[in-house]
């Protein structure tokens, strides 16, 4: 079973892990610095390829090569792959996800924060569901992404999915209101709950592509936007050139 951490439990997992043992009875709630409370229902993160949106569809065919799923939570887009032949390594932060991605059949898995991965080598990461989010912040994204660039193999790739939320900001009059107290507006504060469970806050980033380009671009990446999505959304490809 997950190990619990009762500092800061494994929220999702416990999630993932309800919903594939059949006690699932209610959906993840998110609290954001930046909006109202959402939801996020469980049994979306158990989708088939049908079911997800054509940005995911379009990543998961241009994968390739050995390919690391960072951030796999209940394995969908692996299992996808691995059925599809494709040589795929589930990752993530969560116990519980791990557990269900080998529960559900996923072959090859790891129980892992990507930034603490020391001697791999990827031809394809693949960061979906606004993968930008775990680079943290703006300033951080560099970083980040020297770190990811790490663990490709040479000409390796990255595909990532983000939106750019300028839009959250617009005022009906046109004119735009942000959090000054941040460098950067796709920056965002975030707490998850699941029935008596709630996690520590984290910070996650929304980055529009003209930034991550140039982030990009500053680290030995070139980088091409693949497809945009219908709301805000896009899918961008990364090349290691170094």
């Amino acid at each position: 079973m997950a190990k619990k951490d009762s500092a800061n439990p494994d929220v999702f997992g416990a999630a993932l892990l309800d919903f594939y043992n059949e006690t699932y009875t209610e959906d993840i709630t998110v609290i954001s610095s930046l909006t109202e409370d959402d939801e996020i229902p469980v049994p979306y993160l158990f989708r088939d390829f049908e079911e997800m949106p054509e940005i995911e569809q379009e990543a998961l065919k241009l994968a390739e090569g050995k390919i690391l799923d960072v951030g796999a939570c209940a394995g969908s887009h692996s299992l996808y792959m691995q059925k599809q032949g494709k040589d795929v390594t589930a990752l993530d932060v969560s116990a519980g996800a791990i557990e269900v991605c080998q529960l559900r059949g996923v072959e090859k898995t790891v129980h892992a924060d990507v930034f603490d991965l020391t001697e791999a080598s990827y031809d394809t990461l693949l960061l979906l569901m606004n993968g930008t989010g775990i680079f943290q912040t703006l300033k951080n994204t560099p970083n980040a992404l020297k770190q990811l660039g790490s663990l490709l193999s040479k000409n390796g790739q990255i595909l990532v999915d983000s939106s750019d939320i300028a839009f959250m900001y617009e005022e009906e009059d046109g004119s735009y209101w942000r959090d000054v107290s941040r460098a950067y507006y796709g920056e965002v504060t975030f707490k998850i709950q699941y029935k008596k469970q709630s996690s520590q806050a984290f910070d996650w980033l929304y980055l529009d592509f003209k930034s991550l380009k140039k982030e990009a671009e500053k680290t030995g990446f070139t980088c091409e936007k693949i497809l945009d999505g219908p709301h805000y959304e896009y899918l961008a490809r990364l090349i290691k050139t170094n």
